[in-house]
């Protein structure tokens, strides 16, 4: 069952529609009706803002999105951050979040696993901001 999905954009705002790159020359309001994968702008990491694990996977799941080519390449890169993150993060917040978002991946839920990660960078960012005695506790 497909849904529509309003979205909202403003004088030169992009959004990547089905791998497609859309851009409002004014504002405007777009009506999806049917079921698309799309990624507003505002949601994009650019490659210098890849600075974190948590955000390197984000960068890979995105680049599924915005490069659909590119897309096994992404997800196999994807997979060995993943298994990286696993191994270096203590936090059990952060593992949970990470095995959802594998979980979200394996089912095709792309846009989920983003928001999973998005979620979880504050949590990465206090770790990696403590001194290293606690971030080996974290």
């Amino acid at each position: 069952m497909s849904r529509t999905m309003r979205l909202s954009l403003r004088a030169g705002e992009r959004v990547w529609i089905n791998g497609a790159v859309v851009r409002a020359e004014r504002k405007t309001t777009l009506e999806i009706l049917n079921d698309a994968t799309f990624l507003l702008e505002s949601h994009v990491l650019q490659p210098d803002e890849t600075t974190t694990p948590l955000r390197q996977l984000y960068f890979a799941v995105q680049t599924t999105f915005i490069e659909p080519k590119a897309a096994g390449e992404a997800q196999a890169l994807f997979q060995r951050w993943l298994a990286a993150a696993l191994r270096t993060f203590a936090s059990p917040q952060i593992i949970e979040g990470l095995l959802t978002v594998r979980d979200q991946m394996e089912a095709g839920r792309r846009l989920d696993a983003m928001k999973t990660l998005r979620a979880l960078f504050p949590v990465e960012d206090a770790i990696l901001a403590a001194p290293a005695t606690r971030r080996s506790a974290a």
